[in-house]
């Protein structure tokens, strides 16, 4: 009976296990990229660190063992260059995920084409490049695991967040189709949704104290989540542990959409 128990814990651990993998982060310099790769490093993997930041990626890349490839995640050139690369240097891709994105806050009644073009053409159609290039590499295998970053404005939000807000959603469609059509070639697509993370992206709302409270205040932690709380998450999605796990969208949000908002009285579940 005990090395049954044995047997099956050492099953387990396996499951979470990523070495022989390789993997692939877009974002890698920085943020939830930066910590994801971190993480497939640390559980084993091979990791291809992309970012457009060369000096950031390259110092992720030198951190962990991993090489570094200076990337415009909205750029259908650089995407495919990327992916030649990658299939060029390596036998096989397990893991691709990507984190670029972008944001101005306002309202969309104000917003210009150009602000418009911006979010878009990053978060939402830099997504696609992203997951049409590797989707077929991984097709051509006949495995992966594609993981996207979404958020939870994808479901949430607040004025001035109906574009960024919409890219985030599309990102999720898009993760839901791709993995109804990927599935019978053995690949999963997911999509991480956090909430509020400690990145450069949203250093601004950081700098100025009553706003990183208020934000904080909408989960049931009261604090913004680390990079590397995320990262955890995508570790999972990437791992064997997650093979019956396609076309979600996990939740790392620390029970911000589980409430109503952030306390009001009504609402409280925490100490102010």
């Amino acid at each position: 009976m005990e090395a049954d128990i044995d047997t099956a814990l050492e099953r387990y651990r396996r499951l979470f296990d990523l070495s022989g993998k390789t993997a692939l982060v877009l974002g890698a310099a920085s943020g939830i990229g930066k910590a994801s790769a971190g993480a497939l490093a640390a559980l084993g993997a091979r990791v291809i660190c992309a970012d457009i930041d060369a000096a950031g990626v390259r110092a992720t890349a030198a951190a962990i063992g991993g090489t570094a490839h200076r990337i415009d995640a909205g750029q259908s050139d650089d995407i495919r260059r990327l992916a030649a690369a990658v299939k060029a240097e390596h036998v096989r891709l397990d893991v691709a995920l990507t984190t670029p994105a972008t944001h101005v806050r306002k309202l969309l009644c104000d917003y210009t084409d150009e602000e418009y073009d911006r979010v878009v053409n990053l978060n939402l159609r830099g997504t696609f490049y992203f997951l049409r290039e590797f989707g077929k590499l991984m097709v051509s295998q006949g495995a992966g695991s594609l993981i996207a970053s979404s958020s939870v404005r994808a479901s949430t939000l607040e004025p001035g967040l109906a574009i960024y807000g919409a890219t985030k959603a599309g990102i999720i469609q898009m993760v839901r189709g791709l993995a109804s059509e990927l599935g019978p070639h053995g690949v999963r697509v997911n999509a991480i949704v956090p909430s509020i993370v400690e990145t450069p992206l949203v250093a601004p709302l950081k700098a100025r104290p009553q706003i990183f409270q208020a934000l904080a205040a909408h989960t049931v932690f009261n604090r913004w989540s680390e990079p590397s709380e995320v990262a955890a998450a995508v570790a999972f999605l990437a791992s064997d542990a997650a093979s019956y796990v396609t076309g979600s969208a996990l939740l790392v949000d620390g029970g911000w959409t589980a409430i109503d908002g952030p306390p009001t009285g009504l609402t409280q579940t925490h100490a102010g």
